[in-house]
């Protein structure tokens, strides 16, 4: 037994087991009988003779808690298992500790078993101990978590491994809280790879997927969190995959209907679905991602970070290898050597640092190396055969040993931003107007001084050096690329337009330039350069490289999709959405695409070979700057980033585009008049386009006011019988009529002058009464009634006033901003309710509100918001009931029966439930998950002066809510729930 276990196991645990086995119990009463009929074991006494014989063959260590029993000896062990252990017997040997760790044969059950000494089968109680998941409450069973599926495995008991471990939600909660997600992970991929089961392979992957999540929140999970990623990743895939996928889903749905605290039910998959594109997400840094290096041959990957971290990976096993600590700035530049074997940065603090790799030391430091405000293309450039290392700071370029960091020499040739390489043997130096230095790397000595002649005037931007050409290329700002030799230049080539960066496939035959949002695709030979195609995207392209297996290009962009060209066509043959920032660096290793932002703290691994079929699709395009859903959350009218002027249709139950309308100017804003299903558009030439979508393709319109102002901002009534817009000077009323059966719009009817020193309007709301209640850029709010032509100024917030929500019944509005601050009112009469503040303690997060809207009958409303989570307070009180992270900003959300739908930044299509019990458990605390506070302020219901009973900051996870309850309930019945 000693030699089939995982951890080891303790004396108690042997005797157990060894009183499990009924082939050593047969050969100990295989001449006299057991005691008892009803009750056998395994002699204490043999055991302490067992254990005396076997001496210093075995030592004690320290294993999940317990002191567990082991060979001293390896060798002892292996010869152990080589005479003892065969095939057969082995697998018996896993099948009984199997039992044991299951509890089979525990709380009395009678096990079988057949002596030499008697004719007749026994039916004996064994005397082992139960084994529940949970020992105590928050106490788990780690003995029975770390030993089970691994003996089950080994036993062949792969249905029961499947069913009642690897698809039980219980278990998967219970190992994930107690031992940790990397624990999980490592079980599943030990089963994936013993049983190639597609199942336990895609659960594999959802824990690879949703491990960053639990890692920020130190491990300690709460079972919503892991149901909610489960639902929102896996139910896509449970139709296609019943028999474990389907069952786990169905058991997360079972405990959303159980449970007994608010909670957020996903009815549809909007995260990164397992099997798809998305391989793994890796996370440490706490600022975006400013330089990257991947060394395929160690499977090594190392990331430098605004914070001044660099974090080393092992991409096979996808570990943190080690952290690097030593910058004091931003890590500018970071490149591996000695094929992997060592790193050196370059940051803002102006050091540059070489670190190994191996054991994560800092091997020096070299201070004031390069330039804290660089211009210039790269800050440092290693050239291995001659063991130097390149820096620059503003007309110097220094050289430093590069395996002692000793200084070597300067050249000052007396001009400012500088770009240099490396040209064959010789240090190149290319300044901003065309002059090209060739300098010895080890002596330093000038070989030559050329200034770079063209037939139109030359400013260089960027230098590229081809190492196995001995050639550089030069990327100028008058749209151009040159190739330079030490003779002098040798072609140029037009680009269409100037190159933001450029790079190479690894034989140096083909050259990548990035222009805008072109692509330039160029064919590399010693003394020539041609442009052979240009891969158009839709936004600006920012990162570029070659995948030499099938002879594709890989393409990071601004609008945050990478994309996968065939060069040999040109086509694009795969658009991945997910990074959720723009993509400023791309690699390739293996067949997984490595990305990175600057404005992410997250780097994401792709996978090329996935399945298409597991591929998560979204709703619409990224990030489309106007989106507007129907009120049966079937269909959404968007404007796309980089064409404003058309209105495409997006069917949810079709999974598909259902049209578009072409649109004589950029949309500034859309509004759905739900009811009689008109699509207003307002342009930047003031004109506003009126869709009936019941009778397409008519179009209406209201001609823009004589100045030709910008529609800012538009809102409905409630009734769909009048219609607020603002303009840049002025807002004006319409009325939405109809004659003849068709929809009408008249007027204006009335206005409202906006003054000069007034901020331009963001987000308003018109309610039933001709009333306005507006927000600003400049944070102020207010009313204005169009009745009596009387303003008011009602408050006033810190940022600009992104919405104003009105509830579905007319008695509230909610005011939300880009801080971290959001107001409830009380529309009959006027009156501010709650003040609701919220702010992440520490993160890579913005704060602020994008979009609310209120449940169906009002007791709620939700707020997507900018730190990509979903939220959920209550009308009443102003208490924050429910926090979901979706892993992007939602931008436009509205109510539908028990919950919502919604479109997130990334354009997935987000559907939920929201279940809440009349009465809270004690103790429930909304920030369970997340590092944040918040605080509500609330006015007293019989007094219109505000209050607030709690002041500061807190964390209302350290708060007693019960005892706080109590008290204010006994002297008032108005009080602000704080959860």
């Amino acid at each position: 037994n000693q030699s089939v276990h995982r951890f080891g196991l303790s004396e108690a645990e042997l005797r157990d087991v060894l009183s499990l086995d009924n082939d050593v119990l047969a050969e100990v009463y295989q001449s006299r009988l057991p005691p008892s009929h009803t009750l056998i074991r395994f002699p204490p006494l043999l055991w302490a003779r067992l254990r005396h014989e076997l001496g210093d063959h075995l030592v004690e260590r320290w294993e999940n808690g317990i002191t567990v029993l082991g060979f001293s000896l390896r060798q002892f062990s292996m010869v152990v298992k080589k005479r003892y252990l065969s095939v057969e017997l082995r697998v018996q040997m896993h099948t009984v500790l199997s039992e044991y760790f299951s509890g089979q044969w525990s709380q009395g059950r009678l096990k079988p078993i057949l002596l030499p000494s008697l004719m007749t089968q026994l039916n004996a109680n064994r005397k082992v101990p139960s084994q529940p998941l949970w020992l105590a409450e928050g106490a788990a069973n780690l003995r029975k978590l770390h030993e089970l599926p691994y003996h089950l495995l080994h036993a062949g008991k792969w249905e029961e491994l499947r069913h009642s471990l690897l698809g039980c939600l219980d278990w998967l909660y219970c190992k994930t809280l107690s031992c940790g997600v990397d624990s999980v992970i490592q079980d599943l991929s030990l089963c994936a790879d013993a049983m190639d089961c597609q199942e336990i392979q895609l659960i594999r992957d959802c824990f690879l997927l949703l491990k960053p999540t639990v890692d920020f929140i130190d491990g300690n999970i709460d079972l919503s969190l892991l149901v909610t990623e489960i639902i929102a990743r896996l139910q896509a895939l449970a139709h296609a995959y019943p028999a474990v996928i389907g069952r786990l889903c169905s058991q997360c749905q079972d405990w959303c209907a159980a449970c007994a605290d608010p909670v957020l039910v996903p009815r549809s998959s909007f995260i990164q679905a397992p099997g798809g594109p998305l391989r793994a997400t890796l996370s440490g840094f706490t600022k975006g991602v400013r330089a990257v290096d991947v060394c395929c041959e160690r499977n090594v990957l190392i990331a430098g970070s605004e914070d001044g971290g660099l974090i080393v990976w092992d991409l096979k096993h996808l570990e943190v290898v080690h952290t690097l600590v030593g910058h004091a700035g931003a890590v500018e530049c970071v490149k591996l050597i000695d094929k992997g074997v060592h790193c050196v940065s370059a940051g803002r603090d102006g050091c540059i640092r070489k670190w190994s790799v191996c054991s994560g030391k800092q091997l020096y430091c070299i201070q004031a190396a390069v330039s804290v405000q660089s211009q210039t293309s790269q800050l440092l450039h290693v050239l291995e055969c001659r063991a130097v290392l390149l820096s620059s700071t503003h007309s110097q370029v220094k050289v430093w040993n590069v395996d002692t960091g000793d200084f070597l020499y300067e050249v000052d040739v007396q001009v400012e931003s500088l770009a240099f390489g490396v040209m064959g043997q010789e240090m190149a130096i290319v300044s901003r107007d065309g002059q090209l230095w060739l300098h010895d790397p080890i002596t330093g000595l000038q070989k030559s001084h050329n200034h770079l002649t063209s037939t139109k005037e030359l400013t260089v931007a960027s230098v590229l050096s081809l190492t196995k050409h001995g050639r550089l290329v030069i990327a100028s700002q008058e749209s151009s690329v040159i190739l330079v030799s030490v003779t002098g230049i040798l072609a140029d080539v037009e680009l269409p337009a100037p190159a933001s960066f450029m790079c190479t496939s690894e034989d140096e035959k083909t050259l990548f330039a990035g222009c805008e949002s072109a692509l330039a695709v160029l064919h590399v030979k010693p003394n020539s350069v041609h442009r052979t195609q240009d891969l158009q995207h839709d936004a600006l392209v920012l990162s570029a490289v070659q995948f030499s297996h099938g002879n594709k290009v890989i393409t990071g962009s601004v609008d945050q999709i990478i994309r996968v060209w065939g060069l040999t066509t040109g086509q694009l043959l795969d658009s991945i959405s997910g990074m959720a920032s723009p993509v400023t660096f791309v690699s390739v290793y293996n067949t997984t695409i490595i990305s990175a932002s600057g404005s992410s703290t997250l780097l994401k691994l792709w996978q090329l070979d996935y399945d298409p079929k597991h591929k998560s699709q979204a709703c619409i395009p990224a990030n489309c700057p106007r989106v507007v859903i129907s009120k049966d959350g079937n269909t959404v009218h968007f404007v796309k980033e980089e064409d404003r002027t058309k209105v495409f249709t997006w069917s949810c139950s079709e999974g598909m585009s259902s049209g578009s309308m072409e649109v004589s100017s950029e949309v500034c804003c859309m509004e759905l008049a739900q009811q009689k299903r008109l699509l207003f558009c307002g342009l930047r030439t003031g004109t506003i386009l009126i869709y009936p979508l019941a009778f397409a393709p008519e179009t209406l319109c209201l001609p823009p006011p004589e100045s030709l102002p910008e529609v800012r901002s538009m809102a409905i009534s409630p009734r769909e019988d009048r219609m607020a817009v603002s303009y840049v000077d002025a807002v004006c009323l319409f009325e939405i009529t109809a004659r003849d059966s068709f929809p009408c719009v008249e007027g204006p009817f009335e206005s409202y002058s906006l003054s000069l020193l007034h901020s331009p309007v963001s987000a308003m709301a018109l309610l039933p009464d001709c009333r306005l209640l507006y927000g600003t850029l400049g944070g102020e709010v207010a009313v204005y009634d169009f009745k009596s032509a009387m303003a008011a100024e009602l408050d006033h917030h810190g940022a600009a006033i992104t919405c104003v929500t009105l509830s579905n019944w007319d008695t509230h509005a909610l005011v939300g901003s880009e801080d971290c601050v959001q107001k409830l009112w009380s529309l009959s009469p006027l009156l501010l309710d709650h003040t609701m503040e919220y702010k992440v303690v520490k993160g890579f997060y913005f704060e602020g509100v994008t979009c609310a809207a209120f449940s169906v009958n009002d007791k709620y409303v939700f707020t997507g918001s900018r730190d990509k989570t979903i939220k959920v307070w209550d009308v009443a009180s102003g208490s924050l009931l429910y926090i979901q992270y979706v892993y992007a900003a939602v931008i436009k959300i509205t109510p539908f029966k028990d919950g919502f739908v919604a479109i997130s930044q990334l354009g997935s299509f987000i559907r939920e439930g929201f279940r809440c019990p009349d009465a809270l458990t004690q103790g429930y605390n909304p920030l369970r998950n997340f590092r944040a506070h918040y605080r509500v302020t609330s006015r007293e219901k019989t007094l219109d002066t505000p209050h607030t009973f709690l002041k500061g900051d807190y964390n209302p996870a350290q708060f007693n809510f019960m005892s706080l309850l109590k008290a204010k309930q006994s002297s008032s019945s108005n009080t602000c729930v704080l959860l």
